[in-house]
């Protein structure tokens, strides 16, 4: 409703787009885990982005100190609905072998808050704040010398 409001289009997938329509950036927050058939998946994606176009794309991280944490209780594991699970070393693979590169990341800083929180209720059954807030902290200072952010923002273009 808000979308049309301010017409914006929205689609249900990828297939509805027309044939040619290419773009400048496309942005993916929080959804190459939820895709099934990835390959596929991503060849559309780089077919539908203009030459010289870039991919932003934010997912979990599972080398991240609060995944190490919680371990089968991390909540971005998120079992049935993420079907892929990354990491900063599995998404460069993924996209170098068609051609891009990540130019440049960005931690997702409070991504590690909200992951603990559910992550606590998923262990303990409680939602214990000040716990998960405390794994969270910890989980970014870990980071600024890891890089291994709870969450990471990768901005990608071709070689």
């Amino acid at each position: 409703m808000r979308a049309r409001e301010k017409r914006v289009e929205l689609l249900p997938n990828m297939e509805s787009l027309p044939g040619g329509e290419k773009f400048q950036i496309i942005t993916l927050w929080h959804v190459l885990e939820h895709l099934p058939d990835l390959e596929n998946q991503i060849l559309k994606l780089i077919w539908h982005l203009e030459e010289g176009g870039t991919l932003f794309i934010a997912v979990p991280n599972f080398n991240s100190f609060d995944a190490k944490h919680y371990q089968e209780f991390w909540a971005a594991y998120d079992v049935p609905r993420h079907l892929w699970h990354f990491s900063r070393k599995s998404m460069d693979r993924l996209f170098s072998k068609h051609g891009f590169q990540v130019v440049k990341s960005k931690p997702l800083v409070f991504d590690s808050f909200y992951v603990s929180l559910l992550s606590e209720k998923y262990k303990t059954g409680k939602q214990n704040f000040y716990k998960a807030f405390s794994i969270g902290l910890r989980s970014n200072i870990s980071a600024w010398t890891t890089k291994e952010y709870s969450s990471v923002l990768y901005i990608l273009q071709k070689d």
